[in-house]
């Protein structure tokens, strides 16, 4: 499928990296249709609309930025994604000045079902995470950082 996007111009995408989000995304309701778009370098991808252009998120895996970062995902929100066995779980990063201030979403995870091709933004409930983590912390190795 050829999809048109903003940054990026006419891609060609593979069936199996399009998901329906059946409510949309906070704020964005309207749009329920999006693909994963990988990138080549890093865990970074484009969550990109496919019935607005301009319109498209940059995701990350969290789990590589805080590998303790861990949460149960309520019944109702399994139901609604038909999840039996498989799931994937992204954040929304938030790009700042600098690197260092850029920040991603941990209190509400983009949780996708790769196999029924279903997403939602789940907001946890009493959860210490925050919507504007920090995406490098003090001490974390960055690129072009060495140990030595």
């Amino acid at each position: 499928m050829i999809i048109e996007t903003a940054a990026l111009g006419s891609l060609d995408i593979q069936e199996e990296k399009i998901y329906c989000f059946p409510k949309g995304i906070p704020g964005f309701e309207q749009e329920t249709e999006f693909a994963i778009i990988d990138l080549q370098e890093g865990p970074f991808s484009y969550l990109q609309s496919l019935k607005t252009a301009n319109l498209s998120f940059l995701l990350t895996d969290p789990f590589a930025f805080y590998p303790q970062y861990e949460f149960e995902l309520p019944d109702t929100e399994a139901e609604e994604l038909e999840i039996t066995d498989m799931v994937d779980v992204r954040a929304i990063v938030t790009i700042r000045d600098t690197v260092e201030e850029s920040t991603l979403n941990l209190l509400a995870p983009v949780v996708l079902n790769p196999e029924k091709r279903l997403g939602k933004q789940v907001v946890l409930h009493r959860s210490p995470y925050l919507t504007k983590q920090l995406l490098w912390t003090e001490g974390q190795f960055k690129e072009g950082e060495t140990s030595c």
